[in-house]
Order: structure tokens, then sequence, then C-alpha cells
């Protein structure tokens, strides 16, 4: 096997593989390998979107769950959202990568390997892993994100289970169920009935801290408790953390898409990159996006990385996310007033981020307005002292 490459890609994630798959799939594709130490069995785990029929038609295989009805529920209220445009999908994630990894050939391969370093040179980055050595001209690097200590998280253990009775409603997902412990920062149980015995819950809080795995147990239990489900069989627990701030792209400031002599780009994609939405966690389809936006640019020669989320959206998730943390008594009314005022539709076009003019409309009506407002000027007042502080340094670097 070959150790050079036009193309290394660390990781075997959504992102790696998603871009590996399209990449083989070009007529003249260049080489490429993707350097991921897990096999995706290890690596299993849920996925989530909306996603139209003809998407999910293509995700067939990958599919363990999916609903036309989905809910938020509170202490005093319930919202039923329905639509039949849209459906909430949960993928296994190894069934996906699977699928993936089988479209594969050369010149674009998988191993199992783990990177250790990198070793910018003029003309290609060494990769170094355990294995060995590996060069390539571009390097697109999906590894997850590192977060910051006290940054702000979504971080949520989760159960599958079969149940002794059949479930209450299998055909509607609960994304949000708020009644449970609010004490440590904003918290919600997510439900998904894969059928009328087998059922996924997650307790889910959006803090800048995780707790003990216990502490998340234990409110899953107290929940299947409350809603009178008893436990056949434990299948399987997973855990995870999503980063909901804002994640930037490191590229090698040598590289350009029209040097006339090309220079190695090392750039992140996918999470890494910030394709996840700050306001939900929800990345799948950002980073498809990305990633298909990518593939089509690397066929005409650009190798640089589209960027997954417009600055707009992103700002307004920052400034919905000020309002969670400077507001926390008012994070629970967020959401049901925000799923309040939008029918199925629009609430499914506002998670995937292609909110129309009326559906913001909508969503800005239903907030309390002098929380917003205060948040605006808050992040408005710090892009202004940054831009200015940034003006200062250059000025003193030119004297």
């Amino acid at each position: 096997m070959s150790t050079e490459f036009d193309i290394a890609i660390i990781g075997g994630g959504n992102a790696g593989l998603t871009l590996a798959a399209q990449l083989a799939a070009q007529d003249n594709p260049p080489s490429a390998v993707v350097i991921e130490p897990q096999t995706v069995q290890q690596r299993d785990c849920s996925w989530a979107l909306w996603a139209l029929d003809q998407q999910a038609e293509q995700l067939t295989h990958s599919i363990k769950g999916r609903w036309r009805r989905w809910q938020l529920v509170d202490e005093t209220s319930r919202v039923v959202h329905s639509s039949n445009q849209f459906s909430y999908l949960s993928l296994s994630s190894a069934d996906y990568l699977l699928d993936c990894a089988a479209q594969l050939r050369e010149p674009v391969s998988l191993i199992e390997d783990s990177v250790k370093a990198l070793h910018p040179q003029q003309h290609e980055t060494i990769i170094e892993t355990e294995q060995g050595r590996y060069s390539a001209k571009t390097v697109y690097d999906s590894r997850p994100p590192k977060i910051a200590y006290c940054d702000l998280r979504q971080h949520f253990l989760g159960w599958q289970v079969t149940t002794k009775e059949p479930i209450k409603d299998p055909d509607i997902a609960t994304l949000m169920d708020f009644r449970v412990d609010q004490s440590r920062g904003l918290h919600f149980i997510y439900a998904l009935p894969f059928s009328d015995h087998h059922l996924l819950i997650e307790s889910t809080l959006i803090s800048g801290r995780i707790e003990t795995q216990d502490w998340y147990r234990d409110a899953i239990k107290g929940w299947l408790r409350d809603n009178h489900i008893e436990i056949d069989e434990f299948i399987c627990e997973e855990m995870g953390v999503i980063p909901m701030d804002t994640l930037r792209t490191k590229a090698d400031p040598a590289a350009s898409p029209t040097s006339l002599e090309p220079k190695p780009l090392i750039a992140t994609i996918g999470a890494a990159s910030g394709a996840i939405r700050r306001s939900s966690g929800y990345a799948f389809q950002h980073i498809q996006q990305q990633i298909s936006q990518l593939a089509a640019g690397i066929a005409q020669g650009h190798m640089l990385v589209p960027t997954p989320i417009s600055s707009r959206l992103t700002a307004m998730d920052s400034i919905f996310n000020g309002v969670l943390q400077s507001r926390p008594d008012l994070a629970v009314s967020l959401y049901m007033d925000m799923a309040n005022g939008l029918n199925g539709d629009q609430f499914a076009r506002f998670m995937l981020g292609q909110a129309t003019a009326s559906d913001w409309l909508r969503v800005i009506a239903a907030m309390p307005k002098a929380p917003f407002l205060k948040e605006t000027l808050k992040q408005g007042v710090k892009k202004s002292v940054k831009r200015i502080s940034k003006q200062l340094l250059r000025q003193q670097k030119n004297a």
C-alpha cells in the first residue's frame, strides 16, 4: 500500500467517511486515505435529524426510527407537532458508516491506525501514526473538537431498553421533556420509541459542567418511574458531549487554492470546523452539506473547506445561548414558546437552519423582547471592543 496521498482524512466519522465516499464516486478521484483507530461498531451511537422524504429514502439502511410527530413537554403544557413534509429520523452511526466504507474504491482507502502528530513540510504534511508515517498534500482533520472547561455544552447519557408493557404513543418522538431537575442547567429527557416495546431515553443537560454518570442515570430512572414504564431488558448505554460555542477552522495561512506552487493545507471539517448548530446541538445535516460542497470543490481543484453554518445564523444562535446562560429562569419557556409559535414544518425548517423570513418572524414574536435586546447589545459591545483591540495591536506592530 502506498504511503503518499493527495488527501489524508483524519477520523472516520460522519465528515471523514462521507467525504471519502464522495471522493471515491468521482470520475477521476484523488488518492486519499482515511485514518481511523476504531471500528464503526466500537463507535456506534444514535444520530438524529429532520429529513425530507427523498433524503429519508437514501438513508433507509441506516434508520433505526422515523417519526412524523414529535413533542415538547413541561410541567403545565404539551406541544405536539406533525409534518407531512419532514420526518424526524434516528440513525445508527455504524450502519451509515459501514455503507460509506463499502463505497470506497481505489485510490481511496480506509486504514485502522491512530494519528500521533502532524508535521507540515514545504509541499506536504507528514502524518505520524502508531503504525508508521504517511504524507499528503492536503489534510482534512475531522477529529472531535476540544471544549474549554467552562464552555457551554450539551451533554447526555442514554439507555436503550425494551419495556414490559407497550409504550404509550410510539408514533411520537419526545424531543424535550422538561419535567426533571432544573437545578444544574437546562435539563430534559429525550425519548425515542423505536417500536411499542423498544425505547431510547437520554438525560440531556445544557450547561458548562458535566455531572457524574449516576446523576443522569437517576434522572432516567425517575422519568421511567413517573411515566410508569418498567424495563424488561437493558440493551446498551451511550454518552456524549456536544459543544455549543463557536469553533473556527484553523487552516494553514500559507495555503491558497490559486498559488502557483501548491502548499500543504491542514484544515478541520465536520464538528471540529463549527458544523454544530449552537442553539440545538444538531450537526448531521450541516456536516452533510459542508462535505458535499467540499467534495464538489475538490473535483474542481479547490481544496478550502466551506463554512458549514452562516455567520448570521451563528450570531443569532450566540444571542439565544447568551440568554439561556444569563436568564436560566427563562430557559424552559424559551423552547416551549418557540414550539408553540411554530407548526411542524416551520419547526423542522428552523432546526435545520433553513427557516424562512416568515419562520424567523414567528420565532421572534414568541420570544421575550427585553432579554434578547439586552444580550444583542452586550454581544455587539464585545465585538466592537474586540475589533478595536485588533486594530490597536496592528497599529503597534506597524509603528
